[in-house]
């Protein structure tokens, strides 16, 4: 007898069907009752892939008084996430051999569900020693280095292409150094409000940064990711490079998606991220979202202390693991988002693009990971009910219609009705 069966579950653009999962794998997907060991009745509620976030920052280690890899993984839970990409800006930076295998072994530990780790490429000595790692990606912050640094890395990255076996994948923040530079240093000369950071970090200097990205991946053949792209005309270069057959994809996160820079007026500097909300007229909404690849979260949690200071000395970050799907549950009750987008964008790309193998799709073979979605369930999006440390949201007051109910990680119940319930994440690409 197998250990598990979900009962009449209602499989996207199928009808229901009962799932049996035995040693954390799909066994089978059959009309009739499955027996086994324990059986729960999703009573013809939605059961989808269990979600993947990659593009999260568990702080993890060196912020942990910000968020840890237990609190930021609960949040994910939380939100019908089973496996996250951590980022490799924490502190120490995870960019050695030494750091990347301190934070797996942090990561096994604490982690509530699965989770994979990108790379720093800015120790261009420790990219070659890193690749066996099989980190989820070599990040690079185009933000904090002039073209010829970020010329030698690309190289660097080209070359491992060539003799390594896994595909490498390069994912950008992609804002311009000089332009940002350049404008902040006029903005915070002038003006202290908030709004001035919209300036500050203008749509030019990440558009030319996509620029810049493209030509190089056209010059070197290189796969790369472009983080949290917030404007229309950065996501068309995008989107023309790729009919073009360049290997470039894209991501955009909840926050540039249904926000602009009027939150500014309201959440001041808690509305604080990098790149900044955009104007009504430059960003991106719901309706560009068939031009994009994923969606990554960004989540970048950080205390409320800081968040409060002064928009130059506030950090840069949203926390968004418990919010978007709500949000984007939400828009499919109103007749703008489908089921087939949230497959696409949070669970069969993010796996493709970062090679994880088993995940993202409700298929004999694959983990029995899942998010069941009660689309009938109301709410009001409340910062100080998150899993996640940062008790803050521009999203806060949200009205939302359709939530995640419950959350199985390789056959496991991880959440229950918001409860979460203690299990024991893998790092993906052993």
């Amino acid at each position: 007898m197998i250990d598990l069966c979900l009962l009449n579950c209602k499989i996207v653009g199928n009808n229901e069907y009962s799932i049996g999962i035995n040693n954390g794998k799909i066994i089978s997907i059959k009309r009739n009752t499955i027996q086994a060991e324990k059986t729960i009745d999703i009573k013809g509620k939605i059961v989808l892939p269990g979600l993947i976030d990659a593009h999260v920052h568990m702080r993890d280690p060196g912020f942990t008084y910000k968020e840890d890899f237990s609190s930021g993984t609960a949040a994910a839970a939380a939100g019908g996430f089973t496996t996250v990409l951590d980022m490799p800006n924490t502190k120490p930076q995870t960019n050695t051999v030494k750091t990347f295998k301190n934070k797996i072994r942090i990561g096994e530990n604490k982690c509530l569900v699965d989770f994979g780790l990108h790379a720093g490429a800015d120790n261009p000595e420790q990219i070659k020693k890193l690749a066996p790692l099989k980190p989820s990606s070599f990040k690079i912050f185009m933000d904090l280095f002039d073209d010829n640094f970020l010329m030698n890395i690309f190289n660097i990255l080209s070359n491992l292409e060539k003799i390594n076996d896994n595909k490498t994948v390069i994912s950008l923040h992609a804002e311009d150094k000089e332009i940002v530079n350049q404008y902040t240093n006029i903005m915070k000369s002038k003006n202290s409000d908030p709004i001035a950071y919209v300036n500050a970090r203008p749509a030019l200097a990440e558009e030319v940064a996509v620029s810049k990205a493209i030509e190089i991946a056209k010059k070197l053949d290189l796969n790369i990711h472009i983080c949290h792209v917030s404007t229309k005309k950065s996501l068309n270069l995008i989107k023309k490079a790729k009919l073009d057959g360049y290997n470039i994809t894209s991501e955009v996160t909840p926050h540039h998606l249904f926000l602009d820079s009027s939150y500014f007026e309201k959440f001041g500097t808690f509305t604080k991220t990098n790149p900044p909300l955009r104007t009504k007229l430059s960003k991106i909404n719901i309706m560009d979202i068939y031009k994009t690849d994923i969606i990554g979260t960004d989540h970048a949690p950080h205390t409320i202390t800081e968040k409060e200071k002064n928009i130059w000395d506030a950090p840069p970050g949203i926390p968004g693991l418990e919010t978007i799907l709500p949000l984007l549950l939400t828009e499919i009750n109103r007749g703008n988002f489908t089921f087939n987008e949230i497959l696409r964008l949070l669970c069969k790309n993010p796996a493709h693009i970062f090679n994880i193998k088993n995940k993202g799709f409700i298929q004999e073979g694959m983990d029995a990971d899942f998010v069941i979605v009660d689309m009938k369930k109301e709410g009001i999006i409340n910062p100080e009910k998150f899993h996640s440390k940062a008790h803050y949201s521009p999203f806060d007051g949200f009205k939302v219609k359709g939530m995640p109910i419950m959350t199985i990680l390789r056959g496991n119940i991880v959440m229950d009705q918001g409860k979460i319930l203690e299990d024991h994440g893998k790092y993906v690409y052993c």
